[in-house]
Parts: structure tokens; sequence; C-alpha cells
């Protein structure tokens, strides 16, 4: 290619970038205008996709974990041909356009993840390479690759700060995943200034302790960039981390290589000086050359023919290995069995079992039944009872495993698990304490956001794990991740509601599901007296209701909690006064319920009503009603057995019953 015409590819990204920051008067032009060579070889000569079918399933995957730098993938996206009008861009920012001031899953072919808060989108690839190297195992034969392609990403100084790509990158190589090629940044500023303010650690020797491939270049020769990268895809063992030595704001006369090109727009007058030095027109807005159009638009008719290709190998697997072809369709196209088919049933036992020994057993049966779910735990797998029996374990030597031992990283293991969610064709889970929660947040955050269906499998639900005392003990995190939009929490109250719990969480495609499940043994409710364990879908359900009788109180609870009220509920019918019981286990399921469902549920106003939750109060007025009263823990726990901190703290019938009593004189 003639240099002078990929100079003028790179220069009309950088452009790009500038017009549509000034005219948001927002955004972050330095980012795009240094990484515009690098990302001008990658898009052009190496990455394999289709414009035309931003979708396709065996592209490269792309994650600008850097996402401040949006207007750089936007660019991309319009030039090489995907459904992103100019018109998008000259709307860079604005209400109701495809191109938000940070990419956002699900709004913007082409866009793979969601990115913005830095390291996520660092974490988010490995996901994806993990599920790559998983599903061309299992859809692979020897002489058909129906699933080969790699994740590239353009990494930033800030997402290197960040803990999570610690966590993720210590993971990527240990995996050795060797089709992982991320594109380094290093230009030394962030918002701060100077790197060397806060960051002096030597990021290539880091890397390679990890176990990384690393590659020092000049991040603005195209000749370094494509040796390089070539370099990378040609290393099988290990992740490659390519160090781009870059100018941010590059081309900028007074800017470049400061924090003023980092996060505002470069003005008019740096603006006319920096197009005089790249080539461009100072006076023309979005300027795109016919022979630079000409050059980018081949991506789709490459972009066909490379799909074109791939589903001829399809049709040919469908031939030779016909249960494989089967096994990538039921991928691609998320086909599962009937999942209450697959659900064990258990019996009636009054000393029952910990709700995350069921969630155990239930994934026993599933993963039997349901080949594409994959998942593992943050270094709790005896614990969270997330190994599966007869399960492999993946690793570098066995891509077809299907647990992932993610170690002691809560938040890379969430962040990965976005990543698997992300590239399609798996559905992942992963297990921690649920006051561990905390350290997967952020990813949880991203998960609800962008709409992905990962389960989370949270034990040790409540300082009824006992002893480990209150660093341990989750009280107000129930609560909290209620708090996020499009995430369904479900704490389950026997074995047989987790089982109901694990459907509604592998039904579900539009968000995450997390599953709070108890260390200590629950009854295992006989249903053939109590309501169906189906119910768990409604989010709350008649439990067991006043017999013969209206009922004079309505009880709720989740969890380990409902069996206290069932209880109490004994208790109170000697006394003659008849209570409902209701089991809640989803709020957020519960809340999706008609006014009349609900209604029949709650009942009135009027009638008085008492939850039972070992976290904190807040949030249970919206079920009690004001005059209600909440039995909560609106303080932290303590170190003891868990029956004797629940009797402290008054999670007991008796206090249930009590507590009824003087509800009702009022």
């Amino acid at each position: 290619m003639d240099k002078n015409l990929q100079i003028k590819c790179s220069n009309t990204i950088r452009g790009l970038a500038i017009d549509a920051v000034q005219a948001a008067n927002s955004g972050h032009p330095g980012m795009p205008m240094g990484m515009a060579d690098v990302a001008f070889v990658l898009w052009t000569e190496f990455l394999k996709h289709n414009p035309d079918n931003p979708d396709w399933f065996d592209r490269d995957r792309f994650v600008l974990s850097a996402g401040h730098g949006s207007m750089l993938l936007y660019s991309l996206l319009h030039l090489t041909g995907y459904p992103l009008p100019l018109q998008e861009l000259k709307q860079f920012r604005q209400w109701d356009s495809k191109t938000p001031g940070h990419p956002e899953f699900g709004l913007t072919k082409g866009v793979e993840t969601t990115t913005g808060p830095l390291g996520q989108g660092f974490a988010n690839g490995v996901g994806m390479a993990i599920a790559e190297t998983h599903l061309a195992d299992k859809c692979n034969t020897i002489d058909l690759n129906v699933i080969d392609h790699h994740t590239y990403a353009i990494v930033s100084d800030g997402d290197l700060m960040e803990g999570i790509s610690h966590e993720a990158a210590s993971l990527a190589g240990h995996l050795g995943l060797g089709k992982l090629i991320y594109f380094y940044d290093d230009n030394g500023i962030t918002i701060d200034g100077s790197t060397d303010l806060a960051f002096s650690e030597n990021v290539k020797q880091r890397f390679e302790a990890y176990g990384w491939h690393c590659i020092s270049i000049d991040g603005h020769d195209f000749k370094a960039i494509r040796n390089a990268t070539n370099e990378a895809k040609a290393e099988s063992e290990r992740p490659s981390l390519i160090l781009c030595k870059t100018h941010i704001g590059y081309g900028s006369p007074n800017k470049q290589g400061t924090a003023e090109s980092h996060g505002a727009p470069l003005g008019d007058d740096e603006i006319r000086l920096t197009k005089e030095r790249l080539g461009l027109e100072p006076e023309q807005k979005f300027q795109i050359d016919e022979d630079v159009k000409t050059f980018f638009r081949k991506a789709v008719e490459k972009g066909k023919q490379v799909e074109m290709e791939w589903n001829e190998r399809v049709s040919q697997l469908s031939e030779d290995a016909p249960e494989k072809a089967a096994f990538l369709d039921s991928c691609i196209n998320r086909n599962i069995p009937d999942i209450a088919d697959a659900l064990p049933s258990f019996e009636a036992d009054a000393k029952g079992m910990a709700t995350r020994k069921a969630s155990g057993s239930v994934l026993d049966s599933l993963m039997q039944k349901i080949p594409h779910i994959i998942g593992g735990s943050a270094d709790l797998t005896p614990s969270n009872n997330t190994k599966a029996k007869g399960i492999g374990i993946y690793s570098a030597g066995d891509r077809g495993g299907r647990y992932i031992h993610y170690g002691v990283r809560e938040h890379g293991m969430w962040g990965a698990m976005n990543g698997i969610a992300l590239h399609g064709g798996l559905i992942p889970f992963g297990g921690t304490f649920l006051i561990f929660s905390d350290y997967c947040r952020p990813s949880i955050r991203l998960a609800a956001l962008s709409g992905l269906p990962s389960v989370g499998v949270f034990t040790h639900d409540s300082i009824g794990l006992g002893e480990d005392g209150p660093t341990h003990q989750p009280v107000e995190q129930l609560s909290s991740l209620r708090a996020i939009p499009n995430l369904v929490l479900l704490r389950p109250c026997d074995a047989n509601e987790t089982a109901r719990a694990w459907k509604v969480a592998l039904e579900r495609t539009d968000g995450p599901t997390l599953i709070a499940l108890s260390r200590q043994p629950i009854p295992t409710l006989d249903r053939k007296t109590f309501a169906s364990a189906s119910l768990v879908e409604k989010g709350a359900y008649v439990l067991a209701d006043a017999e013969n009788k209206d009922p004079d109180i309505v009880m709720i609870g989740t969890g380990a909690e409902v069996s206290h009220l069932v209880e109490a509920r004994r208790i109170l019918s000697k006394k003659n006064i008849h209570a409902r019981v209701v089991s809640m286990p989803s709020w957020e399921l519960f809340r999706k319920q008609s006014a009349s469902y609900r209604k029949s549920v709650l009942l009135s106003d009027d009638i008085p009503k008492l939850s039972m939750e070992a976290g904190v109060s807040h949030g249970w007025s919206e079920w009690t009603g004001p005059n209600g009263v909440s039995i909560a823990i609106d303080h932290f726990g303590a170190s003891a057995p868990y029956k004797t901190i629940f009797e402290k703290f008054g999670f007991t019938p008796e206090n249930a019953v009590a507590t009824a009593e003087e509800l009702l004189k009022q």
C-alpha cells in the first residue's frame, strides 16, 4: 500500500475524532489521535470481520478498553462500512445518537462491549478468549476450524493501573491464552498529567512476569505495528502485549503529548493548526476523501468473502461431524432443553440442607444436560459447591473443561464472565461469598447495564455463616445489590426454591441473575403441604395461608428466615391468630407481576405486615407498608455459632410471634 495513502487514512481517523469532539464540545480527542496508526493497521490488515453482518460468530473481537477514546471506534466503524452513518458521528454524545460518550454494547453495531470504567474491557477480552478456546475445542475437527478467531484490545495507562487488570492479566497468563493480543497505548499521560506522578513500574517486566509475550514498538511506525502484530499472532502459547509508544494528541502543534488533549476539545484555532500539519483541509469538517473511503470500504467485500468461506466450513462440519455442528448451532442460538425436566426434586426434610449444597446438586444435573454452561469460583469451590460432578477443569492443557478456577480474583472473575457472555455461545456462572460481591460490583453493574445473562452463585448469604464473624457476614449486600437496575436477585428459602431459582437464572437472557445461598442447613419444606416452589418465578407467593380464615397478619421472608416464619405461623395459630406466610425470593420478579397478583399475595394495606430477613431493613417498607415492622439487622454481625447469632439478633420463631402480637395491638 502506498505510504502516503496510509498516512492519509490514519489522519482521516484523527480528523473525524477532532471534529466530533469539537462539535459536541465534550470528549477525548487525544487518545484517538495517538492510536490512529495502530488502529488503522489492525482494522485494515488483520481484523477478521464483516461490516455487513457485525454479529457473524467467527469474527475477531475488538475491545476498546480505553473507552474514553470512543471516537476512534466510531470512526473505524463508519469508515469500514458498518451501519453507522456519518450523521451519527456528527451527533457524537448527543441525545438518541448511536455514538454515546463511551461505547455501549447493544446500542451500536460493531461495539463488542460497554467500556469506559477502566480495566473492564481488559477483563472482558480475557473472557472472550476463554470462550473462543473452549468452543474451538468442542466444535473444531482435525480438518475443519469453524471457531478460529482472535481477541484484540486497545488498553491505556489507566486500564493498567486499575486493579481488575492485574487480576485479569494474571489469569490470562496462567491460562496461556495465545489468541489474546492487546495494544498498550503507552502515551505517558492521564488526566492529572504525566503518568510519572503515580505510575512507575516497568510494564513490560510486569506482564512478562504474568506469562505474557511482550513487544515494544513505536506506535506511529506502520511497519513496526504490522511486524509486531504478525509476531503476536504467531505466538500460540502466551497472550501478547504490544507496548506502543505513542503521542497523545498526535499532530497537534501545542497540545500533543499533554494532558490538555486528553479530555477536552482542541479548540478552533488548534484544530486549524493541527489539520494543516496532518494534511487535512483546515475548514472542512468530517473530511473523508474518496480514495480514503474506497480503501476502508474494501472491508465490506473482504468480510463477505471470509464469512462465506466460514459458512462453507460449517456446512461441511454438518456432514463430517453432525454432533459438533448441532452443538455449535445450539450455542449460537442459546438452545437449551426444558430446564424444569433437568431440575432435581428434593424430599421434605426437617433437618434439610444448606441451599449452597442444594445448588451444587442442581448444577450436577444442569451441567450434564446443558453442555454450554461454563463457570467456576474465586477459590471457594468446596464452599460454593460450584464444581459439578464429572466436569473437567478448563486449563491451558484442557480447553474442553467447563470448570474454571479463577483464583482469588473476584473482580477479574466477573469481568471475564462478562466477556464470556459477550462473546456468545456459552452461559457463564461464577461463585464467591455474598460479602465479596462488593469486589465484583463494578462488573456486575456493567453486566446489568449491558443486559448480559451471567449467573452469580453467592453463598454464605447472612450472619448465618457463623463464626467467621462480621468481616464475612453480609448485612447490607442484599439491599445494595437490589438497588442495581436490571439485576435479579433470588434468595431461596429451601432446596426446591433453589432449583427453581436456577431455572429463572438460565431462562433470563437480558441481564445478570444472582442467587444468594445459605451456609447453614435449612428445612426442606413439604410441598404437598406448602405451595409449589415453581412459584419462585413470580418473585413472591403465598407459601402457607391462614386455615379457613382471613389472615390477621402477613409475614414475609426470604432465605433461611422463611422457616422461622413457618414455625411462627404454627405457634400463632394456637393463639387463635391467623397468619399468612409469604416467601419472597426476589423483589425484582415480584415487581414485574401485575398489581392484582401483588395484592392477592400481600393483601390490602389494612392488613398488618412484618418482614424477616437477616440483612438491613432498608427497602422493606415497600412491602410491609408504612405501618409494618421489619425484623432485620441494621448493624454489623458478630462472631459466634450461627444459632447463637440468630437468637441474639432476634431471628427466631419466638421473636416473630412476639413482634406479630405487638403489631396486632397497634
